[in-house]
């Protein structure tokens, strides 16, 4: 019986955002897992699940394995399997005048990452796991509740295995209207503590944008404002855009060297082009346009440069004079 398998050793994830909504998330997940239960974050794509599932992972402090969720896994793909041969000769020439020779050859047992995680105590992160199909899972209902695994005869030894005191299961899924997505099997759901995860709150999008893009918080502010308000528009997309489109506008303006101003062409085209992107199935002219357009509208909106013209108001004579914003316009023609 062999053992292959790679571990994530648990450590400091570099530019995590910690902001009150990633506390709060990550205390109540912990506190499940004190309390001897399964957690299960689940939330539309670009929530920060699979981020939250290793943060807690590496909170727990233990040796992490990671499995994502296959259409094509079987139990074998999460336990293991006969993989391979051993082979043994062995030859006899003790009397001169004799050769006996004898050869013998047996498969291998290998333990998959589900088994190694359950007999060591290790952190196991089963991300997208809706994405295997229900029956491949049924193994981890006796793991769930009774702590305990069945093992395959083939396997050799013992074929109940005792889950070791200190292992720990994390999961994450998107909602099963997702194209992919398989139906969880209502007694594995039950065994496990679901978080409902949405879409950051304002502070934290703009943490983890600065984070990664490495713009002023100034500059992420208007990009994530840009993105936030294209999302209240729920009548022009088919998903709404998350953290990643403000990652992808923020990282793209910087590698070409371009302004988060109003002006900038290559400004305006990055938000058009990865907002429509990130929020369509199915290019539908009518509605793109309309979507198009209401992105420069909200460009022009939050990245106006000339402040006192985007205020309607203006210095004359020492005074501070107000005016309408169309009026302003008709005026600088």
């Amino acid at each position: 019986m062999k053992e292959i398998t790679t571990l994530i050793e648990p450590r400091s994830e570099k530019g995590f955002v910690e902001t009150p909504y990633v506390k709060d998330i990550t205390e109540r997940a912990l506190a499940i897992i004190r309390a001897g239960f399964p957690v299960h974050f689940r939330g539309p794509s670009g929530t920060g699940k699979t981020t939250m599932a290793m943060h807690v992972a590496n909170r727990i402090g233990r040796p992490m394995v990671l499995i994502h969720g296959d259409e094509e896994f079987t139990t074998s793909d999460l336990i293991g399997g006969e993989r391979g041969y051993s082979k043994r000769k062995v030859v006899d020439n003790f009397i001169h005048s004799v050769l006996k020779t004898e050869e013998n050859m047996t498969k291998n047992w290998i333990d998959d990452r589900l088994t190694v995680a359950c007999k060591y105590g290790f952190t196991l992160v089963y991300d997208e796991f809706t994405r295997s199909r229900p029956e491949a899972n049924n193994i981890l209902l006796a793991i769930l509740q009774e702590q305990m695994m069945s093992l395959p005869a083939a396997r050799g030894g013992e074929i109940y295995m005792k889950v070791d005191p200190n292992f720990t299961a994390i999961f994450t899924s998107n909602p099963e209207e997702y194209a992919g997505v398989h139906k969880s099997q209502d007694a594995l759901r039950d065994r496990m503590v679901t978080l409902d995860l949405d879409h950051f709150d304002e502070e934290t999008e703009l943490a983890i944008t600065v984070s990664k893009s490495g713009l002023s918080e100034e500059e992420a502010r208007r990009v994530v404002s840009i993105v936030r308000g294209f999302r209240e528009r729920e009548y022009l997309y088919d998903f709404a855009p998350t953290i990643r489109a403000c990652i992808m506008i923020a990282k793209i303006i910087k590698v070409r060297n371009a302004a988060i101003d109003a002006k900038d062409g290559i400004f305006r085209q990055t938000c058009t082009d990865v907002l429509s992107s990130e929020t369509s199935r199915i290019g539908r002219r009518a509605k793109d346009t309309s979507a198009k357009d209401t992105i420069l509208e909200l460009v022009d909106h939050y990245c106006q440069v000339d402040l006192p013209a985007a205020q309607g108001t203006a210095q004359v004579g020492g005074k501070i004079l107000s005016y309408p914003l169309e009026k302003a316009g008709a005026a600088g023609e």
